[in-house]
């Protein structure tokens, strides 16, 4: 059976002018991944002015207009699976579900099921975005597998197109909670250092010169003892952002297995408390609703194992 294509219109903007055409084209469509731009450009599925673009570095003209051919998304082949949610707010176009630490967001190697995707197949009866593909369908964002907290799927297209384009152009509002080791000094600030994969450990990521920006605003609210819970509010949402840039300061998150090791007394504590993951919940959500253009907001509290960690340090 032949699978339908969607045409996108996109035109490249002022500020992308002399960009790499698959770059250009990313900032003009952010439903589209660069790498999945690539792909659709060698494979002859972007034109301009009806002549096919098939060199993804080709610079890019401000103004210019191209059409983007999509194929449409293979049907999901994930089962759906009754698995609990809880849901902070559900309409036709979206659901924002408070995810618990330990459950993965979508299908991938080594997680085939048991996964967010899975519950929400379930939940929305299969009335799920199809543009982000078989294994992600409705995610238009995603959080660690031990970090709880806030998450929007998209239900429709439309939705995930609009939710998109404000996490590209940064204005969605995400604050997380953190539990760092140390107070850190100065008590609020600014981290701005591009990440990608650790040269050394790919496994990984980390500071790295020419990775992407990445930008977080940290503030201190309440000293601990040998610790303290901090608000971070991210400006960029890139992979284990948190994480790294609060390290890369001297305040990793206790119980990260990654980043940080904790001291001694802490150590003990985390052993004591079974605290196996990294202290990090994601606590507020707010973003202009795609459709209603309505503003949301939504808050989570810390759930038990955090709030028992912070109550055991608190001075």
């Amino acid at each position: 059976m032949n699978r339908g294509v969607s045409i996108i219109e996109a035109r490249i903007a002022p500020a992308a002018d002399g960009w790499r055409l698959d770059r250009a084209l990313a900032d003009a469509v952010p439903t589209l991944s660069r790498e999945r731009l690539k792909v659709l450009i060698a494979g002859g599925s972007v034109s301009h002015e009806g002549l096919l673009a098939r060199d993804p570095a080709k610079r890019a003209s401000a103004g210019a207009l191209f059409a983007v051919a999509v194929p449409d998304p293979t049907p999901a082949h994930n089962e759906a699976q009754d698995i609990p949610l809880v849901v902070a707010y559900e309409d036709e176009h979206l659901i924002v579900v408070d995810k618990p630490a330990g459950l993965v967001v979508h299908p991938a190697a080594g997680n085939l099921d048991g996964t967010l995707v899975n519950a929400l197949l379930h939940h929305c009866h299969g009335s799920l975005s199809g543009i982000g593909g078989v294994a992600r369908p409705g995610i238009v964002h995603r959080i660690d597998k031990d970090t709880s907290g806030l998450m929007i799927a998209a239900k429709t297209d439309r939705a995930h197109e609009g939710l998109a384009k404000q996490f590209a152009d940064h204005s969605i509002d995400r604050r997380y909670r953190a539990i760092t080791g140390g107070i850190p000094r100065p008590a609020a600030g600014t981290v701005d250092a591009p990440l990608a994969r650790s040269p050394q450990n790919r496994k990984k990521i980390a500071i790295v010169a020419g990775g992407k920006r990445a930008v977080t605003h940290y503030t201190t609210m309440e000293p601990l003892n040998g610790a303290a819970l901090v608000e971070c509010r991210l400006e960029t949402g890139r992979t284990h952002q948190v994480r790294v840039h609060m390290a890369s300061i001297g305040h990793a998150l206790l119980g990260d297995p990654v980043y940080g090791k904790g001291k001694g007394t802490i150590r003990a504590l985390l052993e004591t408390l079974g605290f196996q993951r990294q202290a990090l919940h994601a606590a507020h959500l707010g973003f202009i609703h795609p459709i209603s253009r309505s503003r949301l907001a939504f808050d989570s509290a810390m759930p038990p194992d955090m709030q028992e960690l912070f109550t055991r340090l608190h001075v």
